[in-house]
C-alpha cells in the first residue's frame, strides 16, 4: 500500500523540464501573436480618429447652419463647445460633451478654415503627433 502511495504522489506534479517546455511554447505564441495584436490597435486608433473627424463635420455643418459660417480659424473647434465672442446666433454647445475631444493619441485636432482642401481642414497627426508618418503616425485628414 505504501508503494502504491508512492507512485501517485510522483505523478502529481510537473517536472522542471515539462514546466520550461511549455513556458518556451508560450513565449513564441506571444512573439507570434503580440506584434499582430500591436498593430490592430494602432489601426482601431486611426478609424477612431477618422471617425472622430468625420463627427466634427457634421457639427461644424449645424454651426454654420444656426451662424451662417464656418469657424475661423482662430476660433478654432472650440467654437462647438464655446460661444465665440461676436456670433449672436450660436445654438450651442453642438457637441453632447462641454469638453471639445482629443485624437485617439491624446492630441489636439489641427483646424483651418477657410482650408485649402474645403471650407475647413481637420488633422489630427496620429502618433507622433508630427506631421507625415508611416503606419501609426500616418496623418488623418477630413479630405481623405
Amino acid at each position: 500500500m505504501a508503494r502504491l502511495d508512492r507512485r501517485i504522489n510522483r505523478q502529481v506534479g510537473m517536472t522542471l523540464i515539462e514546466l520550461l517546455v511549455v513556458l518556451v511554447i508560450l513565449g513564441l505564441i506571444a512573439s507570434i501573436a503580440g506584434p499582430k495584436v500591436m498593430n490592430y490597435f494602432g489601426e482601431a486608433k486611426s478609424k477612431s480618429a477618422k471617425i472622430q473627424i468625420e463627427g466634427f463635420g457634421q457639427t461644424l455643418d449645424l454651426f454654420k447652419i444656426s451662424v451662417g459660417r464656418y469657424p475661423t480659424t482662430s476660433e478654432g473647434l472650440a467654437a462647438l463647445v464655446q460661444a465665440p465672442s461676436g456670433v449672436s446666433n450660436w445654438t450651442g454647445p453642438y457637441l453632447r460633451k462641454d469638453v471639445l475631444p482629443k485624437d485617439p493619441w491624446n492630441n489636439d485636432y489641427k483646424y483651418t478654415s477657410p482650408g485649402q482642401h474645403g471650407a475647413y481642414d481637420i488633422v489630427s497627426y496620429g502618433a507622433d503627433g508630427r506631421e507625415g508618418g508611416e503606419g501609426e503616425n500616418k496623418d488623418i485628414h477630413s479630405w481623405d
